[in-house]
């Protein structure tokens, strides 16, 4: 991090001639980005987020994510407010963004074990419900949301389309995942209108403390699509870091989701919750194959392709458990 380079961009960005960056730290996490704590004079504590070495294609870049961010901000979803975005890679070597720091943790396998959380589970669980319904208020078209393309007529056949088309790129085949699309095929629910969704919504990816939620943070996926995606994605048990029970994120139940978040297809959030487990793999693959094409070689990253086998399994006993109860 070129501190004096940040600084004399940040001052102009802020009109703040005395603006002195005091620290910046890497803070832990971000496999796909990285984020900075920034010390900022005058008692402004900070967050840059830029890329890492490496990113996923589908990943949206840094100006299209301080977009997203703005939108959610604007329509009340608890989010760190954006400040500035810099699109140039000449000041830090890649565009970046900076917003206001939060408190509170993200660590999923801290927060599911928490006995803090604002309000006890079930109320944290209710909250996140609540942000999901902020977030699916916001609807296309919108020009400043432009570079997500047009809204699928039918998100359930997008979604097994693009999913193909990823699975056909591997070097290897999956052909349990190809099973699972099958079975989505099979049973995909009718179209419905498409909204925005935040398409990570998991532990792991919002912020909390004995307050409750205090942000929703990594907005890199978003997308026009089913709102239950978001609720499917939540309930996966990839995201439940073993604590298997609480099926919302490992935090709360399944019914305080509900609740929180209004009315709800259940049968549709299920058959979304086996394309989580599809998806996850899909992308725990991608991640692997930057480590083992050498761009980014990285620990993290070929662990995560160690995942795949538990996710097919995963998907192999909810298809057989859905069929049995059809």
């Amino acid at each position: 991090m070129d501190e004096a380079r940040l600084t004399a961009w940040l001052r102009d960005a802020t009109g703040d001639a005395s603006l002195v960056v005091e620290g910046a730290s890497l803070l832990s996490g971000g496999a796909i980005q990285q984020n900075w704590a920034l010390d900022v004079s005058g008692g402004r504590a900070w967050v840059l987020r830029t890329d890492n070495a490496a990113t996923l294609a589908v990943s949206h870049g840094r100006a299209q994510e301080y977009a997203l961010l703005r939108a959610a901000f604007a329509a009340g979803v608890t989010v760190p407010e954006p400040l500035f975005l810099c699109e140039e890679a000449s000041v830090l070597g890649a565009p970046f963004f900076v917003m206001r720091r939060v408190a509170g943790t993200a660590a999923g396998h801290r927060v599911v074990r928490s006995e803090t959380l604002g309000g006890g589970r079930e109320a944290c669980v209710r909250a996140l419900g609540h942000e999901l319904s902020r977030i699916h208020t916001i609807r296309p078209p919108r020009a400043d949301l432009g570079f997500l393309g047009t809204a699928p007529d039918d998100p359930c056949a997008a979604f097994i389309a693009e999913q193909r088309t990823a699975l056909d790129r591997q070097r290897l085949p999956r052909p349990v995942l190809e099973w699972g699309l099958r079975h989505l095929e099979r049973t995909a629910p009718p179209p419905i209108l498409p909204v925005l969704v935040h398409n990570d919504f998991r532990t792991g990816n919002i912020m909390l403390d004995e307050t409750g939620v205090t942000a929703v943070l990594d907005w890199e996926f978003s997308c026009w699509s089913d709102p239950h995606a978001d609720l499917g994605w939540l309930c996966a048990k990839c995201w439940r870091f073993g604590n298997d029970a609480q099926e919302a994120g490992g935090i709360g139940s399944r019914a305080a989701l509900y609740e929180g978040y209004g009315a709800v297809d259940d049968a549709r959030v299920r058959w979304w919750e086996v394309a989580a487990h599809i998806r996850w793999a899909s992308i725990a693959v991608d991640q692997a194959e930057r480590h083992i094409s050498g761009v980014e070689h990285n620990l993290e990253l070929a662990l995560t392709g160690h995942m795949v086998p538990g996710l097919e399994w995963e998907i192999l006993r909810m298809v057989e458990t859905r069929d049995a109860a059809a």
